[in-house]
């Protein structure tokens, strides 16, 4: 539900705040008063073109702001688009056109799309009018507008239909797949073979690059350990020498203290020096490679990346690839067999959604029929007592089936005896067309559209009794929605839980629109003014009082 509009700049509205309340409010005013811009500024911030013409002369910048109870389900749209929000707070729509044409839209103070505005608008407030080419003109959604008249549940015939287009997807890649295998058989059988051969694992390259890597370090370092080995532990080396050196003190050792802890000190050099040429020795060992294991390991290496190369895979993925081919091939020797089995799951997932569409159009059809003597019966009261309404429902071509059902839904109208039927948009002229959507809004009114409607000057070209019907019905969907309506006729004016009076006003030098809610005396002299023109008598208020009462 709308709860409050603030415009800023607007063609002639330099500042306007406004709340709204449920129920029906009426919007009331002379001829060229500006009721039209109240509504291109709604219109502004629910997604339509941001034009600059919109902008108060010599303003730099138009803003609107829109603030909504949303419904249920706002938030997750919100958040598909990445924006946050709750259902459970206000939902403020902001935008804002600069006078050289540019524009920016706002959903609680975070940068919006105009296309997202437009999504939200389409969800928020329905707009009729008698130049409307959307909501209930539009043959699109006619189909759903019975569905949900009906409470139909089509989620059986979506879940059907996509379960037959699944089947026969995959129908379709095996048949597509056996195809190109049967023209492939001989390199199919070829690389499964090669590929078997070879035995790829996965990892397999990694190990082999480190551990052909280790050799070829080992190999480097070979002769190096083994002159550290000499060095330490040969006839001549560092531990024969202190092994000399060490007999020779022993012999003196008692000569002299000092000679005592030299030969203690070169008994532990003796067992470090040990230590150290056992430890090299022990890497030596553990170095050491077969020269054919080199070779075998950078032969396999060759053989994986010549195969990958050949594939166009990662080395690692040749397991994978292999398995991949070998089903490919399993498939194609299944070859008849598999496809005979996802022809018959393809027809039988047809024949559910057959079934089920079936039924659809069945209920659709019984559907129609209500729809239809419900508009009938609010036809006469509005003054269209020779035009006739129904519901065409026709089978759709195979190719445009779909999760919807096999159905095309259209509402036609005839407005004379004996006229062919045909589309709202193009046989109703504007005020009966007008009409014809507030009848069908009201046989539609539990279908539960969006939360705000707004009807601009649907009561255009009649009055008295036709005047009266329309201030009923309009009275009547006003307790299933917030209606908020630009009217003429004092009749529907007095039916109005709100009444805002829109004027112009002029100091002389600049002309500005201004718009304000009537208390009930207010009220009363302006449908007096609407009964009357430009001269109120006392007999048009008293002719307003009366309307008033008995609305």
């Amino acid at each position: 539900m709308l709860t409050a509009l603030s415009i800023r700049d607007v063609v002639l509205i330099e500042a306007l705040d406004l709340d709204f309340g449920p129920g029906l409010g009426v919007l009331t005013g002379e001829t060229g008063a500006g009721k039209s811009i109240l509504l291109d500024a709604l219109g502004l911030a629910l997604g339509a073109r941001g034009d600059s013409g919109l902008v108060r002369h010599g303003a730099a910048q138009a803003s609107v702001t829109a603030t909504f109870d949303p419904p249920a389900g706002i938030a997750a749209l919100l958040d598909d688009n990445g924006l946050e929000a709750e259902d459970s707070e206000p939902l403020i729509i902001r935008r804002v056109v600069k006078a050289d044409g540019g524009s920016r839209g706002f959903v609680n103070n975070q940068p919006a799309s105009a296309a997202l505005l437009r999504e939200l608008g389409s969800r928020l407030v329905e707009i009729h009018g008698q130049h409307d080419d959307r909501g209930l003109l539009n043959p699109r959604g006619h189909r759903a507008l019975l569905d949900t008249f009906a409470r139909l549940d089509t989620a059986g015939v979506a879940a059907a239909w996509h379960d037959w287009r699944a089947a026969e997807a995959s129908l379709a890649s095996a048949r597509d797949e056996i195809e190109t295998a049967a023209r492939d058989r001989e390199w199919l059988d070829h690389a499964v073979t090669e590929l078997d051969s070879l035995a790829p694992e996965p990892g397999e390259e990694e190990t082999l690059a480190e551990r052909r890597r280790i050799m070829q370090r080992s190999e480097k370092i070979a002769e190096d350990l083994n002159a550290l080995v000499d060095a330490l532990d040969g006839s001549d080396g560092a531990l024969a020498r202190m092994r000399q050196a060490a007999r020779i003190l022993d012999r003196i050792a008692p000569d002299h203290p000092a000679l005592t802890e030299a030969l203690a000190a070169l008994d532990r050099a003796m067992v470090e020096t040990g230590n150290a040429g056992d430890q090299v020795s022990e890497a030596s060992r553990a170095l050491a490679f077969d020269p054919r294991d080199l070779e075998q390991d950078e032969a396999r290496l060759f053989d994986l990346r010549g195969m990958a190369r050949k594939h166009r895979v990662q080395p690692d993925d040749l397991a994978a690839l292999a398995d991949e081919l070998r089903e490919r091939r399993d498939r194609l020797e299944a070859g008849e067999e598999g496809i005979a089995a996802l022809e018959q799951r393809a027809r039988a997932a047809r024949d559910l959604y057959l079934a089920a569409a079936a039924s659809l159009s069945t209920a659709r059809a019984a559907a129609a029929e209500r729809l239809d003597v419900a508009v009938a019966g609010e036809l006469p009261p509005l003054k269209l007592d020779a035009a006739r309404f129904r519901t065409t429902i026709a089978p759709l071509p195979e190719d445009l089936w779909g999760p919807a059902g096999q159905d095309r839904v259209e509402f036609e109208i005839a407005t004379n005896p004996g006229a062919p039927f045909g589309a709202l948009i193009k046989i109703a002229s504007g005020g009966e067309l007008s009409r014809f959507i507030l009848a069908l809004k009201v046989a539609l009114a539990e279908e539960g559209g969006a939360a705000t409607m707004i009807f601009d000057e649907i009561d255009r070209g009649v009055g008295g009794a036709v005047a009266s019907a329309i201030g009923e019905r309009l009275h009547r969907l006003a307790t299933q929605a917030q209606l908020l309506v630009v009217t003429h006729s004092p009749q529907v004016a007095a039916r109005g839980a709100a009444h805002l009076l829109i004027a112009k006003r002029n100091d002389g030098i600049v002309t500005r629109t201004g718009v304000r809610q009537l208390d009930n005396s207010e009220r009363r002299e302006e449908i007096a003014r609407m009964l009357s023109g430009a001269t109120i008598t006392d007999e048009a208020r008293a002719q307003a009082d009366r309307l008033i009462e008995t609305a």
